[in-house]
């Protein structure tokens, strides 16, 4: 039986070109403010530097973003979808969620992965080579300080020794982990599947966050692929959401080529130059509502709990489209 769907948004925490003071805020609080009214989550992405393999633009840092969110929402989780773990040291980074989910009143969501940029990694003394085993040693440091009040660790990138690390929260925040198969680029080194690496850190996960940067068929392949695994290791597989996230730019119109064409200048900014329109097309949700929904509601009958959407513009006109045109057809 297909579950039941519930919705989040991307801020967008673009650094569009010229970006000013008055547009930041109004990209992250007013963003932020109508997405609450509207019952949906927030999440933000993260990338230190602007990755051209994917992207045209980097985003504000999360944690600061989601503070800010933090601060005037009421009711909405606020999620990193995903938060880059190798570029940070787990102490700082155990400090800045236990604060964030005591202002946010437990609301915060701990959405992590690897990252895939070089560039990011060289530029705080690390290396892409090392990106899983410092995704894994910064998660387990990170439960370790949230959970124990003299914290020890000893791993090959990280230690610590006797750390009392105040406020701890009452409870670790749910822990969502990010992965799975993207359409290979020569430059770089993710694989049209997914990782053994990446499924063990999955197991001990909250759920599954699923790229948008592959194809439609290969989230739900890899999705059957992580309940064989979970059900190979004694894990029932209905105790692990399945998450998945896209970017969108909504238009009211039944003419697919008239959306595509208001679409793309939108898609390009954010995304760059370096994938062909075709293949934004492949990754993203792209046409009419009606494909949108097509697509999204495929996903559902696959098993699809939990949906995070991304504008690809700052315009709020796209939350009352999506609230308005989306939403109900799957409430």
């Amino acid at each position: 039986m297909p579950s039941q769907l519930e919705f989040a948004a991307w801020i967008p925490s673009f650094t569009f070109p010229g970006l000013t003071y008055e547009r930041a805020r109004r990209s992250v609080v007013d963003f932020s403010k109508k997405a609450d009214t509207l019952g949906l989550d927030l999440w933000v992405i993260d990338h230190l530097l602007t990755a051209p393999g994917l992207y045209g633009m980097s985003w504000l840092e999360p944690m600061t973003v989601l503070s800010v969110a933090a601060g005037c929402t009421e009711r909405a989780k606020l999620g990193t979808g995903i938060l880059i773990l190798p570029l940070r040291n787990p102490v700082v980074l155990a400090k800045e969620i236990a604060s964030l989910h005591f202002l946010s009143g437990g609301r915060f969501a701990f959405g992590i992965g690897p990252g895939w940029y070089p560039p990011e990694y060289e530029a705080v003394g690390a290396h892409i080579r090392e990106r899983g085993r410092r995704t894994d040693e910064v998660l387990a440091a990170v439960k370790v300080l949230l959970t124990e009040e003299r914290a020890t660790f000893k791993g090959r990138y990280y230690q610590f020794e006797d750390v009392t690390l105040d406020p701890r929260p009452p409870k670790l925040p749910e822990i969502w982990v990010a992965g799975g198969s993207r359409i290979p680029d020569p430059e770089y080194y993710d694989k049209p599947d997914i990782a053994e690496s990446v499924l063990e850190r999955i197991l001990a996960a909250d759920g599954w966050l699923s790229r948008c940067s592959g194809k439609q068929e290969w989230v739900k392949r890899d999705w059957e692929v992580i309940t064989r695994y979970l059900e190979t290791k004694g894990r029932d597989a209905s105790t692990l959401r399945f998450g998945h996230t896209n970017f969108i730019h909504l238009v009211d119109t039944t003419d697919r080529e008239a959306a595509l064409r208001e679409q793309r200048p939108f898609f390009e900014q954010a995304m760059g130059t370096h994938r062909s329109w075709e293949h934004l097309q492949e990754s993203y949700m792209t046409g009419t509502i009606d494909d949108v929904v097509a697509r999204i509601e495929d996903l559902r009958q696959a098993g699809l709990e939990y949906l995070v959407l991304g504008p690809v513009t700052d315009n709020l006109e796209q939350l009352d489209i999506l609230a308005e045109r989306v939403l109900p057809r799957f409430r």
